[in-house]
Parts: structure tokens; C-alpha cells; sequence
């Protein structure tokens, strides 16, 4: 049987489509309306609010609780400081990517970490030996992300704490309306953003709050559906759609390094002590890559004469699409798009791909195969860099 994440009370009668979906055990919303272009408006142009809940969470502390991070991740956890955010993700010896999340440095001692698969049989195999304690907090802690650019005027009416002040990856312990909760600048939608972590016992006060200072500026509940289209835009990866943990693949051509997926600058040349996949990372990194993972830029009218040919107009999907696509150049398969959507900001049709590093320059021209009334067709596409999408005010 599906859980309901500590918000489920008020977010349940707000799915008018009763679109749910499945999320790490957890019942989610889809979408909250029928269609997610008011909500995915609302991360764009106002404020959107996400019941991030689901993310498993760990609170790891005591003398050796940055020494276990460090040995487990690509990031130098040493030097990350009391109030930073670290984006990471973590490898196997061979440097495949099991699983990436975020490390927040909560105390010198005390960090919480999030992945998006369960990681505390891989958390305690890598502390054996270490004075460190690891808490599964997933259930005792509630989260929501507040993404959008008046996502910071919608909190300066509840929290004391100087938002303007809070930089890019950084937290605060601080307030909402009397309610303890940690705010984080971080979010996965490339724009400004805010996730706040809270006691899941005061999950449905915090809702209220913010849902009351938020009214005046048009603050909207908003689903996976447009999460989805806000992360292609902003270029940024999902497991189990972007690419496969490296102790779920079936074969090794299902694994990705770091340096596969775009990653390559959570892998510090410099970092001294060792981690899993050091070898094979420092390796790769002196060897020619072998894929790359990039943008694709449809052509609208070479997707538009394909459907015109069947005597139908353009049929352009209404969510993002989460299935391998084939890329080709000059009849030859050079890789796959593995997530795609149009994007309404941009008013194109985007994907994000992985491509044979040969092929992977920004410019080069490419086809994706497309299905038009049953049949597979290629459309002409360019590959761009990533990510088609990324505001100043999302570092500002």
C-alpha cells in the first residue's frame, strides 16, 4: 500500500485530475489540474509549491561523519562549510554513478543527506570502522520546494531570516511564522528556488502558512508533470530516466560516470583523500571521453512537414516524455534521447540526449526518430548545450 507524505491533507483535495503517481512508496500528484501549464507557469513567472517529501533523507553525525561522506562521494566534503549545500553524486570502484543528491553541512559535526533511491545499507558499508551515527530521517522529516521567481517575496512575508542575503547552495536555520524549518537555497528547476525541511509533525502548518502569505502572489501548487518540464529545460538529470544506478543496470552499457552524464565538474582533480571510483575516475578523466550528454534542439519544420505528410497537424506532447529515443547522423545510430518535451518558455522541442562524444559538438547536425500516425520517422534536430535554460536571478 502507497504512504501520503505528511502534506497529504491538504494537497489531496487539490487534485482535481486525481492524476497520482508513485514516488519512492509514496502517493504524489501528477498534476493538481488536468493539464500542468498553470503550474509550470507559476515556476517560470510567480511561485510554485512542490511536496518534495519522498526523497529519502539521512542525518549522518559524529567525529567521523564528514570522513564517511568524503570516502562515499565525487565532492570534497572537506571543504564544505556550516550553512553549504553540496550537489553530488556517488560511484561504485568501476566510477559508474549509483545514485546523486545534496549534503548539507548542518553542523561541523552533523549533516543531512538526499538521495533518490534508498542508500542506508550503502551508508553503513561505507562507515565500518568510522565513529559516525546515520538516521534514517525520511518519515520524521517533511519537505517542500517554493521554485519561482517570487518564491523569496512570498518567504519575506513569514521568516525573519535575510533571504537576500542567502547565496546560491547555501541554508538557514530560521523560521516560519513561530514554526522551526531549515530553508535551503536549492531546488531542481534551474530558477530561483527554496526547499524548506521541517518537523513532519508541523508539515501542515507550514503549508498553511504559505499558502496564506503566498495567496497575493499567485503561489501554486505544482506536480511532477511540471517539475518535469522545468528540470529538461534547466538540463538537469533523473535517475531511472536519464541514466540507470550503477547497482540496478543489467549490463555495463546501462552505467554512466559522472563524466558521461555532464557531471564532470563534481569530480575534483585535486581532491586528496581517497573515494570510491578515485581510480577509475582520474583514469577517465585522462582518457578521450566516449559519451557525452547534451541538449537536442528539434526543428520545428522538419517535425511539422512529418506530420503534414500524414495529413495531420503537428501533435506536440503534452507532458514530458520519459522513453529512449534513437539519434542518428548520416544514417548511423550515435545515441539516444532519453527525455524530451516542449518547452513553453522557449517555445521549442527539447530533449536531453546521450551521444557518442564524436558526434556530441554543440552545432551538429542530427535526426530523432519520432512516431507520426504509427510509423517511425526522423526528425531533424541540432545538438546544443545544456541547459537551454538559465536565469541570473537562479545565482543572483
Amino acid at each position: 500500500m502507497l504512504k501520503t507524505t505528511p502534506f497529504h491533507p491538504r494537497t489531496a483535495p487539490l487534485v482535481r485530475a486525481q492524476t497520482w503517481r508513485r514516488w519512492a512508496g509514496y502517493q504524489v500528484a501528477s498534476s493538481y489540474e488536468p493539464h500542468p501549464d498553470r503550474e509550470y507557469a507559476a515556476v517560470r513567472n510567480g511561485a510554485a509549491l512542490f511536496d518534495v517529501s519522498p526523497l529519502h533523507k539521512y542525518m549522518i553525525s559524529g567525529p567521523d561523519a564528514e570522513r564517511l561522506l568524503d570516502r562515499m562521494v565525487t565532492r570534497d566534503v572537506t571543504k564544505c562549510r556550516v550553512g553549504q549545500v553540496l550537489y553530488t553524486p556517488w560511484c561504485d570502484a568501476s566510477g559508474k554513478i549509483i545514485d546523486d543528491g545534496t549534503i548539507s553541512r548542518l553542523e561541523e559535526m552533523r549533516f543531512r543527506l538526499t538521495a533518490a533511491e534508498p542508500n542506508l545499507r550503502w551508508l553503513t558499508m561505507n562507515a565500518v570502522g568510522l565513529d559516525v551515527t546515520i538516521e534514517d530521517v525520511s518519515e520524521r522529516t517533511a519537505a517542500l520546494a517554493l521554485q519561482g521567481p517570487l518564491s523569496r517575496a512570498v518567504l519575506e512575508q513569514v521568516s525573519p531570516a535575510d533571504l537576500a542575503a542567502l547565496r546560491y547552495f547555501r541554508l538557514v536555520e530560521t523560521t516560519i511564522r513561530k514554526i522551526p524549518v531549515t530553508i535551503s537555497r536549492t531546488g531542481y528547476t534551474g530558477d530561483l528556488g527554496y526547499e524548506l525541511w521541517v518537523d513532519a509533525t508541523r508539515a501542515l502548518d507550514l503549508w498553511d502558512a504559505l499558502s496564506d502569505a503566498g495567496a497575493a502572489y499567485g503561489i501554486t501548487p505544482a506536480g511532477i508533470w511540471a517539475l518535469d518540464l522545468a528540470r529538461i529545460e534547466a538540463g538537469l538529470v533523473m535517475l531511472d530516466v536519464d541514466y540507470h544506478s550503477a547497482h540496478h543496470a543489467l549490463i555495463e552499457a546501462q552505467k554512466s560516470s559522472p563524466f558521461e552524464l555532464g557531471l564532470g565538474w563534481t569530480v575534483p582533480a585535486t581532491k586528496p583523500g581517497p573515494y570510491n571510483g578515485r581510480q577509475a575516475l582520474r583514469s577517465e578523466r585522462e582518457s578521450p571521453r566516449a559519451w557525452a550528454f547534451v541538449g537536442l534542439e528539434v526543428s520545428w519544420e522538419s517535425f511539422e512537414a512529418l506530420h503534414l505528410d500524414r495529413g495531420l497537424p503537428p501533435h506536440l506532447p503534452v507532458i514530458a516524455w520519459r522513453v529512449s529515443q534513437p539519434v542518428y547522423r548520416n544514417g548511423a545510430q550515435v545515441g539516444y534521447a532519453s527525455s524530451g518535451c516542449w518547452s513553453p518558455l522557449l517555445k521549442r522541442y527539447i530533449a536531453l540526449a546521450h551521444l557518442e562524444a564524436s558526434n556530441s559538438d554543440p552545432g551538429t547536425a542530427v535526426t530523432m526518430e519520432v512516431t507520426v500516425e504509427h510509423r517511425r520517422c526522423q526528425a531533424r534536430a541540432v545538438v546544443r548545450s545544456l541547459p537551454f535554460f538559465d536565469p541570473e536571478r537562479k545565482r543572483a
